[in-house]
């Protein structure tokens, strides 16, 4: 029990630190933030992630840094997939390129506040009801036959509940106030629609939670590896949004990718009870998985380059 709370508080020190940096310091004001500096950002969070990893390598045991890796890596490559999401909400709001950060940031602190709760009520259920383990299983596989046959246009943002109904019961000023969610005009407090685009962000990752909380309980039940290994994943995704949201039209096998590692997962639960599969092997398995789905990817783009220069 010491380490966990060591890893707490080493966890909690170390993302409060960096998100003030972040805000605080580097994005006080509205600006553009460019490939070279949000591919800085993206590797520092990398590094702080993996480093984490070798501490609870020290403080709790193998089996748990390698749980760590895998769910880390499970939870990366699933924010990747969901940056064409955000591409698509910023364009339908018109989001201006500079106050998106602010948008991400703060959608992403909600995220962190919703996957503790998925995550612990995750864990309650499954070791008091262990039956609940063959359910997120199926969920799983459902979500990956589903992931490999939808399109990539059939998100539409106007279509949101939540959306909706603030627009119906809250006084929405006409433009943009830079990076304000709030301002004040004759005496009333009207939100903006940078506003309303933070609002489609916080509650479109209700349904990434679908995919990514099963997939991780489906990895480990430990709370420090689970909550931890996520908050690590999804903090990188603001900045990778900004670094590779132009160049994900090119990774045209990350999908079949994804759909195989939630597939792959899902079974695993499934059968748990009859064939159980050592950590290593399932981060094997997921980082496999990953790694021909991006080479694919590329020796496919590069196949076309080619075919159109003849």
């Amino acid at each position: 029990m010491g380490g966990h709370w060591i890893l707490w508080s080493v966890f909690g020190a170390v993302v409060l630190a960096m998100m003030a940096l972040d805000l605080g310091v580097f994005h006080r004001e509205e600006r553009s933030e460019s490939v070279r500096e949000a591919l800085w950002w993206t590797l520092m969070w990398i590094v702080v992630g993996l480093a984490f990893n070798v501490l609870v390598y020290f403080r709790l045991d193998r089996a748990k840094a390698a749980e760590f890796l895998t769910c880390y890596l499970t939870e990366y490559a699933l924010s990747v997939d969901n940056i064409f999401v955000f591409l698509v909400i910023f364009t339908y709001f018109g989001v201006p390129e500079g106050s998106r950060h602010r948008v991400l940031f703060w959608g992403i602190f909600g995220a962190m506040l919703m996957r503790g709760v998925f995550l612990v009520s995750g864990v309650a259920l499954i070791q008091r009801f262990h039956w609940t383990v063959y359910v997120l299983g199926a969920v799983l596989v459902a979500t990956a036959v589903k992931l490999l046959f939808q399109k990539d246009d059939e998100l539409e943002p106007d279509r949101n509940f939540v959306l909706r109904l603030a627009r119906r019961f809250l006084p929405v000023s006409e433009a943009y106030e830079g990076v304000r969610f709030f301002v004040r005009r004759d005496g009333r407090t009207l939100v903006t629609p940078l506003f309303l685009a933070l609002l489609v962000v916080e509650t479109t990752d209700i349904l990434f939670a679908v995919d990514s909380v099963p997939a991780a309980l489906g990895i480990s039940q430990d709370t420090v590896v689970l909550y931890t290994s996520n908050i690590f994943a999804i903090l990188g995704l603001r900045s990778l949004f900004f670094a590779v949201s132009g160049l994900l039209k090119y990774l045209h096998y990350l999908k079949y990718g994804l759909s195989a590692i939630l597939a792959f997962v899902g079974v695993k639960m499934l059968i748990a009870d009859w064939c159980r599969l050592e950590v290593g092997a399932s981060l094997a398995a997921v980082g496999g998985i990953l790694f021909v789905s991006v080479v694919a990817s590329l020796v496919r783009e590069r196949s076309r380059k080619r075919g159109g220069a003849q």
